[in-house]
């Protein structure tokens, strides 16, 4: 049982961590704003896609998982 005492105590600073990243993320102005991103505007129509953003943040978190994987 102390495993899934451990496991509990880790989603929870992972997701405490999450809420930090987000609270800061307003204050980084490169965040949504990568020369991959896509912005497209036509009127009063507009399509947003931040991709390089999204493969940042997917590569960040990978190597976050991978280190912490190789622990084990």
């Amino acid at each position: 049982m102390t495993d899934v005492g451990k496991l509990l105590i880790g989603f929870g600073l992972l997701l405490a961590g999450v809420g930090v990243v987000l609270v800061l993320a307003g204050r980084v102005p490169w965040i949504g704003r990568l020369p991959g991103d896509i912005h497209i505007q036509r009127g009063n129509w507009t399509f947003y896609f931040p991709l390089a953003t999204s493969l940042l943040i997917s590569a960040v978190l990978t190597l976050i998982v991978w280190l912490l994987g190789r622990r084990e």
